[in-house]
């Protein structure tokens, strides 16, 4: 869908060239309607995806740019959240495919009839000696005189056109048909022909296409006239031909009696005289088709991975080899097996290349130490999980000195690039991003409006979690602190602990104080998922006023293109 609203508006914009070049050469306004038909051919997301694998120094640029550009050129991106509900038994694309398949078999056997018929009348033909530099063929057949084929092209002539027509209307003719050889106007009809018949479906291709053959006759028109040839002359032939002849059958095949007959009559006889480009016209059809490539390419490029040189860099690293998981955290973050230590500009890490990642880039909505399914991690090598390595690493002297909380530093903006640059020079990493529809928790207000008041903004904005204190019945219960916080900020404090990506949909854009208890998640597969849960659900909806609703929506992925085990030190 993103594809043929993105192929429907290039036309669209396409037609409004042809408009403001109306006064210029057909054979300008021929090349537009081609670089049209082209793009049913090119989707924009092949563009964006090449660039998006291109490693480039970081620019400070809006990063909303290319969100605005995304949505724009992708507006049924979030299409599929209405139809998740619908049941499976109902999904139209089977439907859909079939309906497809039928047209693309009948419209592919309609042109393979017609050009065999074609085909047939060129093998019954017998060669004609002209000075041309074709080879041209005299054919019982009543078709007009027509160029048929793309690579080898032939000029079929039909049987006693020398007696039909004058010697100046027969060399206007032929000359028509060159015209139709120099251009290859064969070989841009048949691709159209195979846009039309791939995107049969689409109205707009059938009439791309006649705007094509109606701008390809016009430009041989001037091109005859210019080369010489008499109007009177010419116009008689092509009139003389359309009582005498059929027109052709296939797009591909060029013949004489294309188009409007009445328009190209009336402007062969008229002289009117197509006016050149004028430099400023040119500067702009260029600027047009560059951006045409520039747009999607920058946008992939602004999902495109920064080159590891560019990234600030820890003064000193060590990685090795600590052998396989075993899923645990030793003490610096809670329990046995996994280490996150950040101290006075000192790093110690001992995770999986998974879990690095996630820290390293950021990616809220999985467990940070790879525990369980996470959707927004994709590729990678088989080892990934497995193996664990222990980093020690020394920040510059310049650099913040982090201390608290550590996994909350682990999200420090600065440290993130320094991991980055690690994990590109010493494991040799290589992603991009790209855009997928995948399950999320959207915030929203619930049927009785949100149960907290807005804040006098007196305390500084804070966000926390009171450690949990244990029940009589062995519960642990969590108090969340909000002070003079915002909804995308509470969005932002679950995104690192849920299971899945998280969004704002409460169109609250104030700020707000409230306290809320709830049981922890008794069944938390890791360390700090006990923060979310079916206790965090209901206190929401019962205590605050929102509520958590599992749907789909378009998420940011990260993919792994190459990852290769530690160089040594």
């Amino acid at each position: 869908m993103n594809h043929l609203w993105q192929s429907t508006l290039f036309a669209g914009v396409a037609w409004l060239l042809t408009l403001v070049l109306r006064r210029n050469r057909a054979r300008v306004r021929h090349w537009v309607w081609v670089a049209a038909s082209c793009k049913f051919l090119i989707p924009f997301s092949v563009l964006i995806g090449l660039s998006s694998h291109i490693e480039w120094r970081r620019i400070p640029a809006p990063s909303n740019v290319s969100v605005v550009l995304e949505e724009v050129s992708e507006p049924f991106t979030a299409l599929p959240v209405a139809a998740a509900a619908a049941p499976a038994a109902r999904h139209p694309f089977p439907v859909l495919w079939g309906i497809w398949a039928c047209g693309f078999i009948g419209i592919s056997s309609a042109w393979w009839v017609r050009w065999r018929r074609v085909r047939l009348a060129v093998r019954a033909g017998v060669p004609v000696r002209l000075d041309i530099p074709v080879k041209a063929m005299s054919s019982p057949t009543h078709l007009e005189p027509g160029v048929f084929g793309v690579f080898r092209p032939v000029l079929l002539l039909p049987e006693g056109i020398f007696d039909r027509l004058t010697p100046g209307q027969l060399g206007a003719v032929i000359e028509h048909e060159l015209c139709h050889v120099r251009h290859q106007d064969n070989f841009i009809a048949a691709i159209h022909m195979f846009v039309e018949t791939v995107f049969w479906f689409h109205p707009l291709v059938w009439w791309i296409g006649k705007r094509m053959v109606e701008e390809r006759e016009l430009g041989c028109d001037e091109e005859v006239i210019s080369r010489g040839g008499e109007a009177r002359v010419y116009a008689e032939a092509i009139l003389n031909v359309c009582k005498l002849y059929v027109e052709s059958p296939l797009e591909c095949v060029a013949g004489v009696t294309g188009s409007d007959l009445k328009k190209r009559i009336e402007g062969i006889m008229s002289g009117r005289i197509a006016v050149q480009l004028s430099l400023s016209k040119k500067v702009a059809l260029a600027g047009a088709s560059l951006g045409v490539v520039a747009i999607p390419v920058f946008v992939g490029l602004m999902h495109a991975q920064p080159a590891t040189e560019s990234l600030p860099k820890f003064e000193v690293a060590s990685v090795r080899s600590s052998g396989p998981s075993d899923g645990g955290l030793k003490s610096e973050g809670g329990r046995g097996g996994t280490t996150m230590g950040l101290e006075h500009r000192r790093l110690t890490l001992r995770l999986s290349l998974f879990a690095l990642i996630l820290n390293a880039y950021g990616i809220r909505g999985c467990r940070p130490f790879g525990e369980g399914n996470c959707a927004l991690l994709s590729g990678g090598p088989a080892w990934l999980r497995k193996d664990q390595f222990e980093i020690v690493a020394k920040m510059p002297d310049d650099s913040p000195d982090y201390t608290g909380s550590q996994f909350v530093n682990l999200h420090a903006p600065q440290l993130q690039l320094m991991l980055q640059a690690l994990l590109g020079d010493r494991f040799q990493l290589k992603v991009h991003h790209e855009t997928k529809e995948l399950p999320v928790y959207a915030l929203t207000v619930g049927k009785k409006g949100p149960k907290f008041k807005k804040s006098d903004g007196s305390k500084e904005p804070r966000l926390m979690f009171r450690g949990a204190s244990v029940q009589p019945d062995g519960s642990k219960i969590i108090r969340l602190i909000v002070e003079n916080g915002s909804m995308q900020e509470l969005v932002d404090l679950y995104a690192k602990f849920m299971d899945r990506p998280v969004v704002d949909r409460t169109g609250l854009t104030d700020r707000y104080d409230f306290t809320m208890d709830y049981e922890a998640n008794a069944d938390a597969p890791g360390p700090f998922s006990e923060l979310t849960g079916p206790g965090l659900f209901k206190a929401f909806e019962e205590q605050a006023g929102l509520k958590w609703e599992a749907t789909k929506g378009p998420v940011e992925i990260l993919v792994i293109d190459h990852a290769e085990r530690p160089s040594a030190n």
